[in-house]
């Protein structure tokens, strides 16, 4: 220890310190030198996708439920009483008009039918005599061999025997009738139900029961309700000239069965109420629908889109491309000339599939950023590209290739079918 004090001198402890803060004040000017020549930075450019509005035929449809309704049902009862004895049909199969479904015991209706015959007869016997003696006596009279008055009772006494004819021959045609109404047939042609009797079963004329029914099922009517709110707003915009009228045939009416699936035949409106029910505010529409399979069955709840009229130039904006204000107000980024986004205020409709129809705040040509909303605000210089947007549930099927509804299909408004429009 004696000697490293003797080469460990006050100084030369002292001259490493010194240059270790000759070395820290030249490092620190170096710094400051090298941020006061360095250039300011550019502003960033954020890639965003966009959507180039462009307008389009939209049809306007609307959903409503609404129930299966035989167009033709056929409740049969027996027009005289009797003992059933057959049932001649298969329950649940198709029958034909004038097929016989029942057989009633015709042996009390066979002998009022021969004593109405023997009626018939025995009349016009006593009008064949009555009819000869009056000719005879219109003879006499003439010469005086008889009264005036003897005459005269002739000649009404033959009138009688030729109406007591006619009332027999009544009587007979009555009778014959009910004998052929032991005979229940089918007055059209259908599906018939379960039938409410069996063989043995006493049936009395026009009783409430019915034996069974017969329904038509193809076509089918398809009943349903609007109420007079939207019937008043459609013909708002009708007469505004936002909507037009489209061609009976390229407006069919698509069902929804119970289960979401969508019917395969399309149908056709064919009636429209003309009067507002007081209790529900709605009007009665029908739709008649082929079933060729009776895949529909009267009473079915089915859900059916309807085509109100078409926009030939509508705008139409995906839904991710709207935001919404705490107020409600909506509003979108949209990219312009200079490539800088710019927040228009606009307003929208009708939710078709997976886009917004928009009333006002956009215009065709303009670049809706669809992609990027995150990192990009209004103001920000970007780049954007065009981004195909996918299809959502309910939007128009292709036909032949080509994009776009065509006959026979509908665009679905989908759930916010009902949606408000903002006005």
């Amino acid at each position: 220890m004696p000697i490293l004090k003797s080469y460990l001198r006050p100084r030369d402890l002292c001259l490493p310190l010194v240059l270790a803060l000759l070395a820290t004040a030249g490092c620190s000017r170096g710094t400051g030198d090298s941020k006061a020549a360095a250039p300011a930075a550019a502003p960033q450019v954020k890639d965003v996708g966009v959507v180039t509005l462009k307008t389009e035929r939209m049809p306007v449809t609307t959903e409503l439920a609404g129930r299966t309704v035989a167009p033709v049902i056929a409740q049969i009862r027996p027009q005289v009483g009797g003992i059933v004895q057959q049932r001649l049909f298969t329950e649940g199969s198709q029958v034909k008009a004038g097929q016989v479904l029942y057989q009633l015991d015709p042996a009390s209706f066979e002998a009022t039918a021969a004593s109405a015959r023997a009626n018939v007869r025995r009349a016009e016997t006593t009008l064949a005599t009555a009819r000869s003696v009056a000719k005879r006596n219109a003879e006499l009279v003439k010469i005086d061999a008889i009264s005036q008055q003897v005459n005269e009772q002739t000649q009404a006494a033959a009138d009688q025997a030729e109406a007591d004819v006619a009332v027999a021959r009544a009587a007979e045609q009555t009778a014959r009738i009910n004998l052929a109404r032991t005979r229940i047939v089918a007055p059209i042609s259908g599906w018939i139900e379960l039938s409410s009797v069996t063989a043995g079963a006493l049936v009395t004329a026009d009783q409430a029961t019915p034996l069974t029914t017969v329904q038509q099922l193809d076509p089918i009517n398809v009943h349903v309700t609007q109420s007079s709110a939207e019937l008043l707003r459609l013909k708002r915009e009708l007469a505004s000239g936002r909507l037009s009228r489209g061609r009976a045939d390229e407006a069919p009416i698509r069902v929804l069965l119970e289960d979401g699936s969508v019917y395969p035949h399309a149908g056709k409106l064919t009636f429209a109420g003309v009067t507002v029910d007081a209790g529900t505010g709605s009007v009665t529409l029908r739709a008649v629908v082929p079933n060729p399979d009776r895949m529909l069955m009267p009473g079915m709840y089915v859900r059916a889109v309807l085509e109100e009229g078409v926009a030939e130039d509508a705008l139409l904006v995906p839904q991710q491309a709207v935001t919404r204000a705490p107020d409600g107000s909506a509003s979108s980024l949209v990219v312009g000339p200079d490539d800088k986004l710019v927040r228009r205020a606009v307003t929208v409709g009708r939710a078709v599939a997976n886009r917004w129809q928009v009333l006002e705040g956009l215009q065709a040509g303009d670049r809706v950023l669809v992609e990027g909303s995150q990192r990009a605000r209004a103001g920000d210089q970007v780049r954007a590209s065009e981004v195909v947007p996918k299809p959502g549930p309910g939007a128009p099927a292709p036909v032949n290739g080509k994009g776009g509804p065509g006959p026979g299909s509908v665009a679905s408004a989908g759930p916010l079918a009902n949606a408000k429009i903002v006005r």
